[in-house]
């Protein structure tokens, strides 16, 4: 058994600064859904856990004014329920995980989970035993064990000659589509950076996946409350129903004028190596009107970059439709 160390500061002062005197494995925690889960797969081996549930005022949740606002603790299901008014956000946070799940994980942690690459989660240690998937993103220079192998789950879009592993999550697909802003807070301070930064395209370093800084941990998220926000929608398509994770999924925003869309926001899931923004998309839905020959054109330039590889080649014909049925979903949907 290996030795564990256990911190639960008050204040976020006083967790910054357990990290910063901890070792180079000392790990934030919060609600811990997944990252208990890859401790016990060895993917993860801490030997400082800083729990940070009991800092006052990360829990906040606040839907009021011009700019949504949620701390980084709040419960999945407490922000599900508190922007119903959001369809993409409450959409994506409903169909993630199960009940259970969604009241102990947080938002924060949400948009830090890791991959469900199989080759990563399954097999960990030295990557020269017996039996253990090389995985450039566990092990980096290992190797990649999903390129030519069982790939049906990989992404399509935004992968490299190292690593081809999805990115986890619904939450952060919907954020991607409303130009959410992630807040962060270190040793050097309090800073913000837009989603779409946050996230790292693995290229020759799948192991680098998020843009934080040595110390720092999420704080909060930030929404523009706008139109779009509010005609929108969240379209997942999965094995089956319910605790599944999407094989691919659309996250759609529309400003309407009338039957022409004025401007559209397109991010997808389930599909790329990070929460993946369609612009091409949007560019083939502003300024027209909407049928649904468009959307699916919007769906095909979404598309039109993808690489699939043995066995994940029907994530493409079946993202354009998702596409497609997202924004028809997102059009009818009143103010």
């Amino acid at each position: 058994m290996r030795p564990l160390r256990y911190t639960r500061p008050e204040t976020l002062e006083a967790a910054i600064a357990a990290f910063t005197a901890a070792d180079a494995e000392a790990r934030y925690i919060a609600g811990g859904t997944t990252f208990y889960d890859l401790m016990k797969l060895g993917v993860e081996r801490p030997t400082h856990l800083v729990d940070v549930t009991a800092i006052q005022g990360l829990d906040v949740v606040d839907t009021a004014g011009d700019t949504l606002r949620f701390g980084a603790t709040a419960l999945m299901s407490d922000v599900a329920a508190a922007v119903q008014d959001v369809p993409v956000l409450a959409e994506s946070l409903d169909k993630a995980a199960s009940q259970q799940l969604r009241n102990m994980a947080t938002v924060g942690g949400n948009i830090l989970q890791r991959t469900r690459c199989p080759y990563f989660r399954n097999g960990a240690g030295p990557a020269s035993a017996v039996g253990v998937y090389p995985c450039n993103k566990r092990e980096p220079g290992s190797g990649c064990a999903a390129i030519g192998g069982l790939d049906r789950g990989q992404a399509v879009l935004g992968t490299s000659a190292a690593c081809t592993a999805v990115a986890g999550g619904d939450w952060p697909v919907a954020l991607m589509a409303l130009d959410a802003m992630v807040e962060l807070a270190g040793p050097a301070g309090v800073r913000s950076l837009p989603i779409a930064d946050f996230y790292r395209l693995p290229g020759d370093t799948p192991h680098v996946e998020f843009s934080i800084l040595p110390g720092e941990l999420v704080t909060a998220i930030t929404v523009p409350a706008t139109a779009a926000a509010q005609r929108s929608t969240y379209h997942k398509v999965r094995d089956r129903e319910s605790y599944a994770f999407a094989l691919a999924s659309a996250a759609v925003a529309l400003e309407m004028d009338g039957d022409t869309v004025a401007k559209a926001r397109v991010a997808l899931g389930g599909v790329a190596t990070v929460p993946w923004r369609a612009r091409a998309a949007e560019a083939v839905l502003a300024g027209a009107t909407l049928t649904r020959e468009r959307a699916l054109e919007a769906g095909r330039a979404a598309f039109a970059d993808a690489r699939p590889g043995r066995h994940n080649a029907f994530k493409i014909p079946l993202g354009v439709e998702t596409v497609a049925d997202a924004v028809m979903i997102a059009a009818g949907r009143t103010l």
